[in-house]
């Protein structure tokens, strides 16, 4: 199982992906959802809180899943 270490690493590299987003593509809406949900795993971890593993994998793959469908939009 990958560290808190890397999932905070992957978290924050799908943040900014998402934010290169194009406003005229049609998953721009859910990628800027989707990022504000990263933020927060991310403001909880600041704050010292561990956020659930299943939001987590949840919201990761979905990310991933918009940014693979950005890219084929392109």
């Amino acid at each position: 199982m990958p560290s808190q270490r890397s999932h905070l690493h992957l978290i924050r590299m799908l943040t900014e992906r998402l934010e290169r987003i194009s406003a005229d593509s049609v998953w721009a809406h859910r990628a800027s959802g989707v990022r504000g949900s990263l933020l927060r795993l991310l403001e909880e971890e600041e704050k010292g809180y561990e956020p659930d593993p299943k939001t987590v994998s949840l919201v990761v793959t979905t990310a991933l899943h918009i940014l693979t469908q950005a890219a084929r939009q392109k």
